[in-house]
């Protein structure tokens, strides 16, 4: 597997998604990154960052509340939210970044 680094130093957008298991508003953003996925193809990677089981993680970047959305391209912070995001604008934000 590759580490945390490696993954956010890609050319392309790669969207964090700091989540938790019990965590509602984690649950509503599953779907919905699974569109922007399928819309947006090869232009982005999603992880998927489980917040209880990668806490040294969370702490690192400081990650207080979930869902915690940070869009990374060549491993830069360019966006960052907490809380849930539509479809469209979470497209829009990572469109903006791929320019």
């Amino acid at each position: 597997m590759s580490s945390f680094t490696e993954i956010i130093n890609q050319d392309k957008a790669v969207l964090v998604d700091f989540f938790a298991e019990w965590c509602g508003p984690c649950k509503t953003m599953s779907p919905i990154l699974k569109e922007v996925k399928d819309t947006l193809g090869n232009k982005v990677s999603i992880i998927k960052i489980d917040v209880d089981k990668n806490q040294s993680l969370a702490a690192k970047y400081q990650v207080r509340g979930v869902p915690t959305l940070i869009l990374y391209k060549s491993g830069k912070q360019v966006w960052r939210q907490s809380g849930a995001v539509q479809k469209a604008a979470l497209i829009t934000v990572i469109n903006n970044a791929n320019n």
